[in-house]
C-alpha cells in the first residue's frame, strides 16, 4: 500500500521560508517521479513541481518558480519542497504525490500558512 507522508508545514510571514518533506513507503520509491501539488481554500488541486527518477531533472509552476525547490533522497525515500521567499498566495495545504501532475497518490498534506 503508498503510503505518502507529509511534515513541515506551518506559519510563516511573507519572505521566510519552509522545507516541507514527505516520507514515502509502499513503492519502490526510486522508480518513480514525484509530484507536490497543493490546495488553497475554494480553489482546485494545483500541481507545483515534478522530479523525474533520479532527480536529474525539476519541473516548476511559473508561480513558484525560482522560490521553490523540489529534490530527492533516494536511500532515505524521501521527497522535499524547499520554499523561501513565501507569498501570502502560497498559503494552501501542500500534498506529495506519485507520479507527475495531479492524479497520483498523495499523502494527508501539510498546512502552510503566510501571513503577516
Amino acid at each position: 500500500e503508498v503510503q505518502l507522508l507529509e511534515s513541515g508545514g506551518g506559519l510563516v510571514q511573507p519572505g521566510g521560508s519552509l522545507r516541507l518533506s514527505c516520507a514515502a513507503s509502499g513503492f519502490i520509491f526510486k522508480d518513480y517521479g514525484m509530484s507536490w501539488v497543493r490546495q488553497s481554500s475554494g480553489k482546485g488541486l494545483e500541481w507545483i513541481s515534478s522530479i523525474n527518477i533520479g532527480g536529474t531533472n525539476t519541473y516548476y509552476d511559473d508561480s513558484v518558480k525560482g522560490r521553490f525547490t523540489i529534490f530527492r533522497d533516494d536511500a532515505k525515500n524521501t521527497l522535499s519542497l524547499q520554499m523561501n521567499s513565501l507569498k501570502n498566495e502560497d498559503t494552501a495545504t501542500y500534498y506529495c504525490s506519485l507520479g507527475w501532475g495531479l492524479g497520483g497518490s498523495r499523502g494527508q498534506g501539510t498546512q502552510v500558512t503566510v501571513t503577516s
